[in-house]
């Protein structure tokens, strides 16, 4: 073989190694799926049942392992989710949009990205473990929900382990968006 194919033939093998390297790259940093809650399915907190009660329901998948943990409540997946042990972890998460489900029976295909969802607490419904947060895909929804059921609108960042085992009421969460009136409408601070 000469020199020039050999050339050529190893540039290509460094080329095709390369592009092998950067889809595993790929492959290991895309973001799970979220999978269908089942009939019989149980809350990894509490033990129950998810499908018998009402309202948004959770679910972690661990990036590394993609062991997925469900949720009878969003209330629920943050109680687990913010424990030491888990708020450092690699998972993601999701909640259903309830903008676009729902209350009483939430459709799975309604799954969003619990990190980029709104919560609204401390409305007047409820879900699995009685008060929940109800979540949103966008901050539009989660208001005109707020107006109509009470509660102030919370970021993900917003919420914390302290706010949930606590007890706090609701309506006394810290860092909750404040309601402002105004001419044209209603709008938030953040």
């Amino acid at each position: 073989m000469n020199r020039s194919k050999l050339n050529w033939l190893l540039a290509i093998l460094a080329v095709l190694t390369l592009t092998a390297c950067s889809d595993s790259e790929e492959q290991a940093t895309a973001k799970p799926a979220p999978v269908h809650f089942e009939s019989g399915d149980e809350c990894h907190v509490c033990g129950m049942a998810i499908g018998n009660f009402p309202g948004p329901k959770g679910q972690a998948i661990t990036e590394k392992e993609q062991q997925v943990r469900k949720f009878c409540s969003t209330k629920d997946m943050f109680a687990w989710m913010l424990q030491p042990e888990n708020v450092n972890r690699d998972h993601t998460l999701y909640v259903h949009d309830m903008a676009q489900t729902e209350w009483e029976h939430p459709d799975d295909t309604a799954l969003i990205d619990a990190r980029e969802a709104f919560f609204v607490v401390g409305s007047d419904r409820t879900g699995a473990m009685g008060p929940t947060l109800a979540s949103f895909a966008t901050e539009d929804a989660a208001h005109n929900f707020m107006m109509e059921h009470g509660g102030q609108v919370l970021s993900y960042s917003e919420i914390t382990l302290d706010q949930l085992n606590t007890g706090m009421a609701m309506g006394e969460m810290p860092g909750a968006h404040e309601m402002e009136s105004s001419s044209t409408g209603h709008t938030m601070d953040h």
